[in-house]
């Protein structure tokens, strides 16, 4: 195995127990609110309290893992929210949840720059769409494995005693980030000289500045950025507002059991992570030239089988939460294929900490605006589910005014 390779792979676990993390909050958050008697609106708060901290130390976490290395920032991120994982199974109110909640964001706010730049790093520009498909097809692992693993735990002990177990994954994988990544593979005593080679390929020229240094202010007057800022921010409406509130709809508009709900909210998420592999390799292997399109394909079909989930039978539903979490997932890798192949590695930590953070102000948004709509229709679920399909193809329609220069064959 390349070491390049290796790194991916570690990368990939990383974002699996971020994802974890923070989803299982999803899931336990029905009974959470049973225990600290929580309004609908109190409850997409607390969901959305953990992207206040995420959104904010976006930027701050690449600019960190621009001037400092990507390693310190990701395995200090990984600890900081690990810790504050184990504590919010220690809240005693809505305050204590809120503040902790925030903490936790925060911790997680640093590390998905510091592993976008470890891509632009570690990989050639042809290869970089696929890795980074394949790291973040962990976003939807672990939604997938959250229900299943919060489940069998609470139906145990309780929704505290999830919480408790997760510090210690974390730890571990930031332990083995220490040792086996280095910032550049320059650095790594483990690669061979041919895949180095390998890896020192020419970079994209989209933010070319006559030879000058680009910095993160050239990145800031890139039209194209802040493109890709607003077509990830309208794509994020949908996919946080979806992996949300799927376990609530499930449980309080459809009447399932928290093992059926386990189940029907876990079977989406496995697709959307084979979607967003796909979507990262079709990107590179088809639509180097034209990344856009895919985008507005999948975001559209993203939206179709949103609409049909939500006006599916009881026979049917399993089938049509499949299809819109494949092409929610598809569309994930398909956005991120952009960015990953116009933007000069120097600035990846910086550049793709401010894209990034469009999507995580949409995560903070998006949760309680679906809960002053569940509550102000009286815990029906239709507006709620109009507002995620509005998301997806505003993304598309914002997607269709990029223009793209031509790279290399």
């Amino acid at each position: 195995m390349k070491q390049r390779h290796i790194v991916l792979v570690l990368l990939f676990f990383g974002w699996v127990i971020s994802y974890l993390d923070r989803m299982v909050m999803t899931v336990a958050i029905p009974y959470i609110a049973t225990d600290f008697n929580l309004s609908p609106v109190a409850m997409g708060v607390v969901l959305s309290t953990f992207f206040a901290g995420y959104a904010l130390f976006q930027i701050p976490g690449g600019m960190l893992a621009d001037k400092f290395g990507p390693r310190k920032v990701m395995v200090t991120g990984l600890a900081w929210w690990s810790v504050f994982t184990a504590f919010t199974g220690a809240a005693g109110s809505l305050g204590q949840m809120v503040i902790i909640r925030l903490l936790f964001g925060i911790g997680e706010g640093v590390f998905p720059a510091s592993s976008w730049k470890t891509i632009a790093n570690w990989f050639p520009v042809k290869e970089r769409a696929t890795a980074n498909g394949f790291m973040m097809s962990s976003n939807f692992l672990g939604p997938a494995i959250a229900p299943l693993f919060v489940v069998a735990i609470m139906a145990s002990w309780g929704w505290r005693e999830v919480f408790y177990v997760l510090l210690f994954p974390g730890l571990i994988i930031a332990v083995l980030m220490w040792f086996f990544i280095q910032d550049n593979p320059e650095k790594s005593t483990r690669i061979s000289p041919q895949e180095l080679a390998e890896i020192q390929s020419a970079e994209p020229a989209s933010l070319s500045t006559d030879g000058k240094k680009v910095t993160f202010a050239d990145v800031l007057k890139s039209k194209i950025a802040w493109q890709c800022f607003l077509t990830w921010f309208s794509y994020d409406i949908t996919f946080w507002g979806f992996m949300s509130w799927v376990p609530t709809f499930l449980i309080k508009e459809r009447g399932m059991t928290m093992i059926k709900m386990g189940i029907t909210a876990s079977i989406p998420f496995f697709a959307g992570m084979a979607g967003l592999i796909l979507g990262g390799y079709i990107s590179d292997k088809f639509f180097k030239n034209n990344r856009k399109m895919l985008v507005i394909m999948t975001d559209l079909l993203g939206a179709l089988f949103l609409y049909t989930t939500y006006y599916s039978s009881a026979d049917s539903i399993m089938f049509n939460m499949i299809l819109a979490g494949f092409f929610i997932g598809m569309a994930f890798g398909a956005i991120w294929g952009l960015p990953m192949n116009v933007m000069p590695k120097e600035v990846m930590g910086s550049a793709s900490g401010f894209i990034n953070m469009a999507g995580q102000i949409a995560g903070f948004i998006s949760p309680i605006v679906i809960g002053f709509l569940v509550q102000a229709s009286g815990g029906n679920f239709e507006s709620a589910f109009f507002f995620l399909i509005g998301g997806s193809v505003l993304s598309a329609i914002v997607a269709a005014t990029i223009k793209q220069e031509k790279v290399a064959a």
